[in-house]
């Protein structure tokens, strides 16, 4: 069972760096080349639209497998793949979920109350592409480093 566990893991912290990936490399330059209500309101659907099951049992159902996991390797510690599982764990729980909700999710939030056309939105929003891709950088590279971890695990278990 565990080896299953590893092997989800690697894939649902693939899946979610690919996500994150796309948006660091085109999606947000592609919004930010657009006139900034244009791009806002692009964003803000995005926003909406993201909060899907598909997406959050993605994103949260890989942070408890995860979870599951490092508790499980905590259990083998003897094992050379134990360090590998608890760090890829920790990777994406610090490095994906709680960058998310403590840099990202802020950034959604003030994006999603601002006027597209107002005065403040044209700062807000050159401000919000710079953070919040900053930060989906860290995501994804958080990400991709869980995966190869969870990889490197399954190929030093016994």
């Amino acid at each position: 069972m565990l080896e299953i566990g590893i092997l989800l893991s690697a894939l649902g912290c693939g899946l979610i760096a690919g996500a994150f990936f796309a948006f660091s490399t085109f999606v947000m330059k592609a919004l930010g080349a657009l006139p900034a209500p244009q791009g806002i309101a692009a964003m803000q659907s995005i926003n909406i639209v993201v909060i899907n099951r598909w997406f959050m049992t993605a994103l949260f159902g890989t942070a408890l497998l995860c979870i599951v996991v490092a508790v499980m390797a905590f259990r083998r510690w003897d094992e050379p793949a134990a360090a590998y599982l608890v760090s890829g764990a920790a990777f994406y729980i610090v490095g994906t979920i709680l960058v998310t909700i403590l840099f990202n999710v802020p950034r959604n939030n003030a994006l999603a109350v601002a006027p597209p056309t107002s005065m403040e939105a044209a700062s807000l929003w050159a401000d919000y592409l710079s953070g919040w891709t900053f930060w989906n950088h860290v995501r994804t590279a958080a990400a991709l480093a869980a995966s190869a971890l969870f990889i490197i695990a399954l190929w030093t278990r016994p």
